[in-house]
């Protein structure tokens, strides 16, 4: 908009100083001669009035001379009555007369424009201009400033002048422009200014809008410095300013927005995911923990199982020797309690066994459950190429951290799970397994109780006790081998509960981390959420925003008034065109003494009668 502003000011000054000195003197002249012959009792008619008024500050801003040039568009002629309180009025469209008596100047004119100036002396500005000057840190004045070397620190202040008509200052703009030459001026800052080199010139043109005061500000370090007069034009924000082409930014807006609400729906989905696969993880990690604790029950009972079983190896070595020796000295009375204990510490091993198989069937269904949960995962594809080009595009950088940080808990479970999903499957076979072997070694049991029940029932006579030496003999030669494997079984289960526990400790680090990541994630979805909620109607409050700023400085209803006088009439425009002197180093001038040539006698006879 301030390009804008400043095209219209260079329109007005090539427009307005050129229309002012059209007239040549010829038609000045002609044009007298015909208000010359205007019947002095015929009243003309002015359409409309423009009013340019000029103005001479000092360096320093204060106001030294003040003067109007009235544009009078004349429809019919006659007598034009005009007002304004001068000193001096001066005709600048012809040679004819302007009477003047208090603030009524009266004029004869033809139809067309007729130009006059007037010159005033108590009228005062609507703006108040202060020019400061320092040098080098300290202030100077601009009389001292000419020709001077250092930083220059030159500041410019506007203000409403509370003693004039505030209409000018609520609805004009202001326009100032600096012209500095860069042969004297170098390492130039000032921040608001539009800057244009015009060859060694550089033109600065700094804007203050309607109702506002203005502080501009410039540094540079200068040379012999000098300066030309700066300019201030004051025009009207009248014209209605066209609202900006937004559709385009509104259309990227809405596909911001868009993009957003789907994050929205994507982080709903990954929050709904990630909170299912947290309670299949809890879930697993509590069967883990319940197995932990089994196989460590296992374990601990692991030496009464061997115990119990070297009591029944030495039982059954006892019996073969007793049935080996005289039977008169036989005692059978303890061998019928045998087959009672071989059958509770077989049905104790069936229980174990079933357990392990119950075991292993939660354990199955828990291990699916992660194991879907992490291969719903993706894999790891974003780039930080692509991480930076996303905290670039100017979405919020809380809500990309939030996204980044779950996206990395998500990648280290996958990566943790995947380092141990082989042990998570040796795992459920090593429980197929354990309970396989317990259940044979509780069947040998069964059979050999049984084997030994059907001997004492089958027992008749001599032979028959033969026979049972013999099967005993053989039963406690094969419990032997069956010993030594429940041996090998129980340092099998003590390994196992030992190197479960590394197991249970990656399930319980897993769990920790999708407990977090569940938490995280909702956090992320609350905030997502209110992004989503925030900026669903981004592009209507674009919108509405540019209209707010559109109004505020739209003056489309100003109606101009006359600087002059309030009794004008059908006035069109009222400009103001301000300059302050210029900043200039005195000249030296040189004197150059020419000799006198010696003239001779027709030279001083010639110059006598010249």
């Amino acid at each position: 908009m301030k390009k804008r502003i400043t095209l219209l000011f260079l329109t007005i000054l090539l427009i307005f100083p050129f229309s002012i000195g059209g007239a040549n003197s010829n038609e000045k002249s002609n044009r007298s001669t015909e208000e010359a012959k205007l019947d002095p009792n015929a009243v003309g008619e002015v359409a409309s009035k423009d009013e340019v008024v000029y103005g001479t500050l000092s360096a320093s801003g204060t106001l030294k001379e003040i003067y109007v040039v009235n544009m009078l568009d004349v429809t019919s002629a006659g007598s034009i009555i005009d007002f304004g309180n001068y000193t001096t009025v001066r005709n600048l469209t012809n040679l004819s007369t302007i009477d003047q008596k208090d603030d009524e100047v009266k004029l004869q004119a033809m139809p067309g424009w007729f130009y006059y100036q007037g010159n005033l002396v108590e009228q005062q500005l609507p703006w108040d201009v202060e020019i400061n000057y320092s040098l080098d840190g300290k202030e100077i004045s601009s009389d001292d400033l000419a020709g001077k070397v250092g930083r220059l620190h030159l500041t410019i202040k506007t203000s409403k002048n509370k003693s004039v008509d505030p209409l000018f200052y609520e609805n004009y703009t202001l326009q100032v422009a600096l012209t500095l030459d860069t042969n004297l001026i170098s390492n130039l800052e000032t921040p608001d200014a539009t800057v244009a080199n015009v060859g060694k010139q550089r033109q600065l043109t700094y804007t203050v809008m309607p109702d506002s005061d203005g502080v501009i500000t410039l540094l540079a370090d200068v040379v012999n410095f000098e300066m030309e007069g700066i300019d201030i034009f004051a025009i009207p924000l009248s014209m209605a300013i066209d609202n900006p082409e937004v559709d385009e930014m509104t259309k990227e807006m809405r596909t911001l927005s868009d993009a957003i609400e789907e994050l929205n729906t994507g982080v709903f989905d990954l929050k709904t995911g990630v909170s299912e696969l947290n309670n299949g993880v809890q879930t697993l990690n509590n069967g883990s923990s319940e197995y932990k604790t089994g196989m460590s029950d296992i374990s601990n009972a692991s030496f009464e199982i061997i115990e119990a079983s070297k009591t029944i190896e030495r039982a059954l070595s006892e019996l073969h020797e007793v049935l080996s020796g005289s039977q008169e000295k036989m005692d059978l009375s303890d061998l019928a309690q045998l087959p009672g204990g071989l059958t509770q510490i077989a049905d104790g091993l069936d229980e174990v066994a079933n357990g392990l198989l119950i075991l292993k069937d939660n354990f199955s269904t828990a291990y699916s459950d992660l194991h879907n949960a992490m291969e719903a995962i993706p894999a790891p594809t974003v780039t930080e190429e692509e991480i930076q080009q996303l905290y670039a595009s100017g979405a919020n950088h809380k809500t990309i951290d939030a996204l980044l940080e779950v996206y990395v808990s998500a990648q280290t479970a996958k990566g943790t799970y995947d380092k141990i999903k082989e042990a998570f499957l040796a795992v459920e076979t090593a429980l197929e397994g354990t309970s396989s072997s317990i259940h044979f070694m509780s069947n040998q049991l069964t059979a050999i109780s049984g084997e030994i029940s059907g001997s004492f029932e089958n027992m008749e006579g001599y032979n028959a006790l033969n026979e049972l030496e013999e099967g005993v003999g053989l039963l406690a030669s094969n419990y032997g081998q069956f010993h030594l494997g429940l041996i090998s079984y129980t340092n099998g289960i003590a390994e196992l509960a030992e190197g479960y526990k590394e197991i249970d400790s990656g399930f319980s680090k897993i769990a920790n981390g999708t407990s977090e990541l569940d938490t995280g994630v909702a956090e992320l979805y609350d905030g997502t959420k209110e992004l989503a909620d925030a900026t669903s109607d981004l592009p209507a409050k674009i919108q509405e925003e540019i209209d707010a700023m559109m109004a505020e400085f739209d003056k489309s209803d100003f109606e101009p008034v006359s600087f002059v006088s309030p009794k004008n009439t059908n006035v069109q425009s009222v400009q103001f065109i301000l300059k302050t002197e210029a900043i200039e180093r005195e000249e030296v001038k040189t004197t150059v003494v020419k000799e006198e040539e010696k003239q001779g006698f027709w030279q001083r006879l010639k110059k006598l009668f010249s």
